[in-house]
């Protein structure tokens, strides 16, 4: 895929930015996208911080700093149109509850997508870049995302990343 990509350096530098004008530690900053789970946090504050240098990252742990930043995926990918329309908005899961990747739903999608364009899952693969067969069908078991992974999916599908999303509980 040609178009660019999530670029976890830009949310690592959104959240750095944010974490010095408030004058929060990354232990502190973690305890906040953690909202307030301090016993049990939903990402390790190294995770966070190591998003400079890192080539991936879980989806759930993204999605919650997003949350964090108030902003949407498609924020964070270069030159991507509209980022502020409200279809792009993430779900606020309420106390008590986490916002995930809807991976079944996600399977859901590439397949209709598959069947009503003829193709297989090794020609999704291959128009969306990156990723294999193998991972798109294991998408129908559930499980994990990772980025940029997920949004190049999302992108494929031409959807907003907010409906293929889903609030849980912890």
């Amino acid at each position: 895929m040609s178009q660019a990509d999530f670029d976890l350096r830009a949310l690592h530098d959104a959240i750095d930015e944010r974490r010095r004008m408030r004058g929060l530690s990354w232990a502190a900053v973690t305890r906040e996208i953690s909202r307030g789970a301090a016993q049990r946090p939903l990402i390790a504050a190294s995770t966070i911080s190591g998003l400079r240098d890192a080539t991936a990252a879980e989806g759930d742990g993204v999605l919650q700093m997003l949350l964090w930043l108030g902003r949407a995926p498609e924020s964070f990918i270069p030159g991507f149109p509209e980022v502020d329309a409200a279809r792009f908005r993430l779900t606020d899961p309420g106390d008590g509850r986490i916002l995930r990747w809807d991976a079944p739903a996600i399977h859901s999608a590439l397949d209709a997508k598959r069947h009503a364009a003829g193709l297989t899952w090794q020609d999704v693969g291959r128009e969306i870049g990156g990723i294999t067969a193998a991972m798109l069908t294991s998408l129908a078991k559930g499980g994990r995302v990772s980025l940029p992974g997920v949004m190049r999916i999302v992108r494929w599908l031409d959807q907003p990343a907010a409906t293929l999303t889903r609030v849980s509980s912890r």
